[in-house]
């Protein structure tokens, strides 16, 4: 089991990064929320869940050990595989899965691709015991970076697409939340692909 990875970013694409550790490139799959806060040629410390199928070993990286211990919680409700738990942590935070949960909130769940009526209720009864109460940002956590201006877009982009909206539906998607990216120089690329979730859960 590999427990965390430390080295070097050698590469960030749209739903991997790769970290040179040793001399050897190791492919973490993350979400948007994780990418956006890694720079190519930074150091970068990533908690990670290896998943192993008789066809692949697959290694996903993590913001920190909350994410990591609540990716591997999901996946022991029904239905819950290692692509919709990442997808849950896409869309939700720990926390915000946390209170999803426990306040029986089937809405809050089914914005999540993949997860329909039935499938958050079930998530709710199986979990509503194991997944603990909201907590705050702690020293073992930090906020997520922010992306540069002109790299939101593409950012938020690739997250929906990866998680099964059409390429059309992405454009609309991100269009509709440019408003909340403002001026800034440095938006918040978690907080506008929930957003642009939203607005398609909707439609």
């Amino acid at each position: 089991m590999i427990a965390f990875v430390r080295g070097t970013v050698a590469d960030v694409t749209l739903g991997s990064a790769v970290v040179e550790v040793g001399g050897v490139g190791l492919e973490l799959v993350c979400t948007p929320n994780t990418l956006a806060t890694l720079r190519v040629g930074a150091p970068a410390t990533l908690p990670t869940s290896m998943v192993v199928r008789e066809e692949s070993l697959t290694l996903f990286g993590f913001l920190d050990e909350d994410e990591k211990t609540c990716f591997e919680l999901l996946q022991t409700a029904s239905g819950v595989g290692p692509k919709l738990a990442q997808a849950m942590l896409a869309v939700h935070t720990p926390d915000e899965l946390r209170r999803a949960v426990a306040a029986e909130d089937v809405k809050t769940l089914t914005t999540v691709p993949g997860i329909g009526q039935k499938g958050a209720q079930r998530i709710i009864l199986e979990l509503k015991d194991r997944i603990g109460v909201p907590g705050t940002v702690g020293p073992g956590r930090v906020a997520p970076a922010a992306a540069p201006q002109d790299a939101w877009r593409a950012q938020v982009h690739a997250g929906l697409v990866g998680l099964g909206w059409s390429a059309k539906e992405a454009d609309k998607a991100v269009e509709t939340v440019a408003p909340d990216a403002g001026d800034t120089a440095a938006p918040d690329v978690a907080g506008l692909l929930r957003a642009a979730l939203r607005t398609l859960s909707k439609a």
